[in-house]
Formats: structure tokens, sequence, C-alpha cells
């Protein structure tokens, strides 16, 4: 982790995430790690890994969560308030102008914003995927530990507004992991003991 990153350094990088990013958190998160893993080496990618769980779990916008993590952890308080600046004032002024200069209606029958919309969303699906396989692997996905990913997202894709609750899908995945875990420790003492 670089501790000489300026406040500077550290708005900008954030500023151009939330300036060229579309889709949402998860559409950044390449680019966030990218950007403070690969680039600057703020800080090592297992670290980004624990920061993104974290991010997830706590309630807001997942791009803001990240950054503010990123940026207290590379220079505390204040550079989490100099990074989420960063995240959010791009998406801000973006707004305020399209609020300004554009109605509902010029952007509806407006063909040329309605195909550059229809061109940028296969981009953000692949945006999502792409961390989604990096996380896998840098978490050391295995094919016994597999099942928990793929059965939280069958139960989410099956939800018919029963249970619309992020936190039951935490836990049940925890509760998953735990029960591998404990699984594991019980053959190892019946294994020590033969």
């Amino acid at each position: 982790m670089k501790s000489n990153s300026s406040y500077a350094s550290l708005f900008l990088t954030f500023f151009k995430i939330g300036a060229f990013t579309f889709g949402g958190g998860w559409a950044m998160i390449s680019i966030i790690e990218r950007e403070i893993v690969d680039k600057h080496h703020w800080i090592e990618r297992d670290d980004f890994l624990d920061l993104l769980a974290i991010a997830q779990s706590l309630p807001g916008i997942l791009a803001v969560n990240i950054a503010t993590a990123v940026g207290d952890k590379i220079r505390g308080g204040k550079g989490s308030i100099v990074a989420s600046a960063g995240t959010i004032l791009p998406s801000f002024l973006i707004i305020l102008l399209i609020a300004i200069f554009l109605t509902p209606d010029m952007i509806k029958n407006n063909h040329v914003i309605s195909s550059i919309f229809m061109g940028i969303r296969p981009c953000v699906v692949a945006l999502i995927v792409a961390p989604v396989i990096t996380s896998a692997k840098a978490a050391k996905l295995q094919w016994q530990t597999v099942w928990i990913p793929i059965v939280v997202a069958v139960m989410i894709s099956l939800d018919m507004g029963t249970v619309s609750s992020p936190i039951l899908y935490i836990v049940l995945g925890g509760l998953g992991g735990f029960l591998l875990w404990w699984r594991k420790v019980k053959h190892s003492k019946k294994g020590n003991d033969i």
C-alpha cells in the first residue's frame, strides 16, 4: 500500500472511474480493481476482495462504499471523503446537465441517444461478469464451494417477492460456507483419530 498517494491523485482516480463507467457499482468493480490494485498499487488484491465484501454488505451505493473504504485505507477519514466525492461528482454533473438540456421526450424520441444506450447495455453485462470471474479466481473458489453462489443466484432469480432481503442470502451463504468448513474439520479429526 502506498502511503504517499496524494488527495488529488485519489480524487482524480475515482473521478475518472465515476466518469467513464456505466451500469452502476458492479460495472465499476473491474475498473476500480485495475486502478487501485494493478496501476497505483494502493492495496493488495486480497485486501481489495475484503473491501469489496464489506462494501457489498453495507447499505448504499456499491461504488461509493468501495471508494470510501479505499480512501480510508489509504489516507484516513479525509481520504474517504475525497474518494467518495470523486466517485459521486461525475454522475451528479452528468445528471445535472441532462436535467438542464434534455427532457424525457427528447431522449425517447432521439434515435441516436436510444442507439447509444442500446449499445451500452451489452457492455455493462460484460463489465459485471468480468469482476465476478476475477473475484472467484482471487477468492480461490473451488468446485466444492461453487454451489454456494449458484444456489444463491437461483434463489434470487426464483424470488417472487416473498423474500427479497439480501441479508438472508448473505446469512445463507455464510451458513453454507460454515457447514462446509465444519465438515472438513470433522473429517480431518476422524483421519487423525485413526
